[in-house]
């Protein structure tokens, strides 16, 4: 296992659970969704308590699910509620487990360890998502790979020239000094690119020609987030890494759930500050995101495939791995403390 059992992980967006039972596996357990009546949702164990048929497969009856193969009906709190013979008497010692769940942010969180620690408190702060002024949106894609292959992707600023260089790659970025911070479980790695021609992505979202300072700000937050500050603002905007308010500014959310040891779910989206209220360019802006972010795709599983043929060598780190290598740490520190 490399992942912190006791923390809230994304286990989809809030449109992906709906009446119809929705089966994932995440952490490596399977778990089915769905919203009881008042829309508040349910988080089950996928596996019937008796012959272990996949609940997702069952019947919704009210809040309640019942189990296609014999009919053992299971309340919303996992407690059996009817045995496949309508005759016998209900055995409530029958149930399956159930796991804590929290909407927040548009995500629907859930905690698969030991329910008594899953504090709501400790959902990462991901607040562009929520604060007014900002509009969010984005995706899901299921990642054949480590999710942490995937957070040392985020981390890594200097990708971006060759695996992104018709969107937001270019060439001044390599020219340019990165710096990598840790305060304490969390890692921040920034970039501040002064006095340069914006990239297509930021020159269509800024509307105006003319030289940039742009920025970009990597912060990972336990167990498997990353947040991206990223912007440009005209040079005589006067913007600085401390205040960079006077462009165009958004945060790229990445959360990432692990699946299994080698496949992941990744969560992804925009928040920004500017032309919030139109949706026709979230649209538009959340599909060129996700264009973006398939080119990512292509790289992590071709990575993890690497990895498994080559089981005799390990992946190097150097400079410019500094913070993905951190955020790797503070991982094992926390995994290492919640299973002590």
């Amino acid at each position: 296992m490399t992942w912190i059992t006791n923390a809230w992980y994304v286990a989809a967006w809030d449109h992906e659970v709906d009446r119809t039972p929705l089966a994932r596996t995440l952490c490596g357990v399977p778990v089915v969704l769905y919203r009881k009546l008042d829309r508040g949702v349910v988080a089950l164990r996928d596996a019937c308590p008796h012959r272990m048929l996949p609940l997702s497969m069952g019947l919704r009856e009210g809040d309640s699910i019942r189990c296609k193969y014999h009919g053992l009906k299971l309340g919303p709190d996992g407690v059996a509620q009817e045995m496949p013979l309508r005759t016998d008497p209900v055995n409530t010692a029958i149930c399956v487990e159930t796991f804590a769940v929290c909407e927040r942010h548009r995500f629907v969180w859930i905690w698969i360890g030991d329910r008594d620690k899953a504090d709501p408190a400790l959902i990462p702060d991901l607040w562009p998502c929520s604060a007014p002024g900002w509009a969010f949106d984005g995706g899901y894609y299921p990642i054949a790979c480590d999710y942490r292959l995937i957070i040392d992707n985020l981390m890594d600023l200097t990708h971006e020239t060759y695996v992104h260089g018709s969107s937001i790659g270019q060439a001044e970025l390599m020219e340019t000094p990165i710096t990598t911070a840790v305060e304490g479980d969390e890692v921040v790695v920034s970039r501040w690119i002064p006095d340069i021609d914006p990239p297509p992505l930021w020159r269509d979202a800024i509307k105006a020609d003319g030289r940039v300072d742009r920025w970009q700000i990597c912060r990972f937050l336990p167990p498997a987030a990353v947040i991206i500050d990223v912007g440009v603002a005209p040079v005589a905007a006067g913007a600085t890494p401390e205040c960079h308010d006077q462009g165009v500014r958004g945060f790229v959310i990445d959360v990432m759930t692990p699946q299994t040891a080698t496949t992941s779910h990744y969560f992804w989206g925009m928040a920004r500050n500017f032309d919030i209220d139109d949706a026709g360019f979230t649209a538009r802006f959340k599909a060129q995101q996700g264009g973006v972010f398939m080119e990512d795709v292509a790289i992590l599983e071709a990575q993890q495939r690497s990895i498994e043929a080559n089981p005799d060598l390990k992946p190097r780190a150097y400079n410019i791995d500094a913070g993905g290598t951190r955020a790797r740490r503070a991982i094992e520190r926390l995994r290492t403390t919640d299973v002590s």
